[in-house]
């Protein structure tokens, strides 16, 4: 597993965000400069992520962005699936994004890859954006 700039930056806007009190709306380019995100990819990276209804937004001169779930409830791994996808470190190794591969010629090394996708996944799932905060 390799995270994008994509994940990257949703995770870095995500926390920013948990760490502003839950009323306040804070606009993209606040946590653009915050964080060092280029401010129009943070704006497709916010859409997805109101989208997902991990984010609210509210437009207007004193709009912005706010977390539509508290950080309790978001997890690591469900952001990071949201932008790239599986966790396994090959696609045949995956649960939710299978894709047959040539490494399932080997038994043994597709079980390996299918452990390490297991520790990522547990431990990606167990932290919250709480845990990062």
């Amino acid at each position: 597993m390799k995270l994008t700039a994509r994940s990257e930056y949703a995770l870095l806007a995500l926390i920013y965000l948990g760490r502003q009190p839950a009323d306040l709306l804070v606009s993209a380019e606040t946590v653009a400069i915050a964080q060092g995100i280029p401010p129009k990819f943070l704006e497709q990276i916010f859409l997805s992520l109101r989208r997902a209804k991990y984010l609210r937004s509210t437009k207007g001169h004193r709009g912005g962005y706010q977390l539509a779930r508290r950080p309790t409830e978001i997890n690591l791994a469900e952001v990071v699936r949201l932008f790239d996808g599986a966790l396994a470190p090959t696609e045949s190794a995956s649960r939710h994004f299978y894709e047959p591969t040539p490494i399932e010629k080997e038994e043994k090394l597709l079980d390996l890859f299918k452990d390490i996708r297991d520790w990522v996944s547990a431990r990606m799932e167990a932290t919250t954006l709480a845990d990062m905060l």
